[in-house]
């Protein structure tokens, strides 16, 4: 797809146009208002395809809890391996700007197969929960408090260290907004263990002097928005002596771990990115 209409689409999903002039911009960018229309649902995530892990799978316990955040009762999926007869060790795991939707439940499913308690908030229980529009997610996610959605992350945390099945070890995973989310965690969780970054803009310097657990970054080579901010977030991590690995997927998009998206989604990428991403956990929580 011409990288300027996955540009385009970045701009717009992360607040800097509005819908009416994304898709003028993007008709003129695909040669018409018809030929806008038909690159749209390629651009947009399709949830119908979420469930790489059935949500019936024998092999998992999954139900939806609550937490208390920030002045809000927080809704969380938690999904977690049915024969395991030990606790887990807990993985939050932290939604993009879209909300708390089948995807990232699908996330959760298959970190509950490697043998996680994943954890799951909605960050958006506050406002009624995650809509099913997309463009309504985003609009509440972007006026959502920046230090009160670091709150109710915060008590993800201690929510996943307590639980009941858990080991008491905690790792969290974020996507894009939720990447972001992540590197915060790191910074400022003293019951965190671990942190997995996918794509996620790092933390403001004072944040990222603080970063105490073990990172891993996952990075796309064409996100030139999140990349520019990456080599300063690797020098405040040296400065603090923090152990992170650091992998950047050349030639993939923002997003290329999302197989909602067929736009950005690469498979050899995001099969990678995954399979890191547990060796990782289970090396640092197990």
């Amino acid at each position: 797809m011409n990288r300027r209409i996955v540009e385009l689409y970045d701009e717009y999903t992360h607040g800097g146009t509005d819908r009416r002039e994304f898709l003028a911009r993007l008709a003129r960018l695909a040669g018409g208002t018809a030929a806008a229309s038909l690159l749209l649902p390629l651009l947009e995530n399709h949830y119908a395809v979420a469930a790489t892990v059935a949500e019936d799978d024998p092999k998992l316990v999954t139900d939806v809890e609550r937490f208390d955040g920030p002045g809000v009762a927080v809704n969380c999926y938690v999904a977690h391996p049915a024969a395991v007869p030990t606790k887990c060790p807990a993985v939050v795991v932290i939604h993009e700007n879209r909300g708390l939707n089948a995807h990232i439940e699908d996330v959760a499913r298959r970190l509950a197969l490697a043998g996680f308690l994943a954890v799951a908030p909605d960050a958006l229980s506050g406002s009624g929960g995650t809509p099913a529009s997309e463009d309504e997610a985003r609009r509440l996610i972007g006026e959502l408090d920046r230090d009160r959605a670091l709150a109710i992350y915060l008590a993800a945390v201690r929510f996943a260290a307590s639980h009941a099945r858990g080991t008491g070890k905690v790792g969290c995973v974020g996507f894009c907004w939720g990447g972001s989310m992540a590197g915060r965690l790191a910074a400022n969780s003293e019951e965190l263990d671990a942190a997995v970054v996918f794509y996620g803009m790092p933390p403001e310097a004072a944040e990222a002097a603080r970063v105490h657990v073990p990172l891993l970054l996952n990075y796309a080579g064409l996100d030139t928005r999140i990349n520019e901010a990456v080599p300063a977030f690797e020098q405040a991590l040296k400065a603090a002596g923090v152990r992170y690995e650091l992998h950047t997927y050349a030639d993939v998009d923002h997003a290329f771990h999302n197989d909602t998206n067929a736009a950005r989604y690469n498979s050899e990428a995001a099969s990678l990115a995954w399979q890191r991403t547990v060796d990782f956990l289970k090396k640092e929580l197990v």
